[in-house]
């Protein structure tokens, strides 16, 4: 089974700084592009950051210049560096994946997700 594991949310002043971690478990041949988004209470969920396979990155106008998306392609696991947080980042942050399993084709997957607090 497949399946992508988020971590690293919890609580933190405004200003302050956190790192998601998310990774994926199961049968994988390869994981194309990998993203982070984030649902706020009474919100759409919405993309924050994309990272290639070849590491190519793009960012939401809101979070560039403050939140940096990696990837370590040998441990199958992606980063979002979340630095100089502001109250409106609070929201549960989601892992989604692009992946191809071993003898399957290539299906979308979303991990369960993180809370992520910043209180002022």
């Amino acid at each position: 089974q497949v399946q992508l594991v988020e971590s690293g949310g919890g609580l933190v002043q405004a200003g302050g700084s956190l790192r998601l971690s998310c990774t994926a478990s199961g049968d994988i041949f390869r994981i194309n592009a990998m993203g982070w988004y984030r649902q706020a209470p009474g919100k759409q969920r919405e993309l924050v950051a994309t990272v290639t396979s070849g590491s190519n990155t793009n960012y939401a106008d809101s979070v560039k210049g403050r939140f940096t998306i990696s990837r370590d392609n040998a441990k199958n696991t992606m980063f979002l560096q979340m630095n100089s947080l502001k109250p409106e980042d609070t929201a549960v942050y989601y892992c989604n994946a692009d992946i191809q399993a071993i003898l399957l084709g290539t299906n979308n997957y979303w991990g369960q997700g993180t809370q992520v607090t910043v209180s002022s």
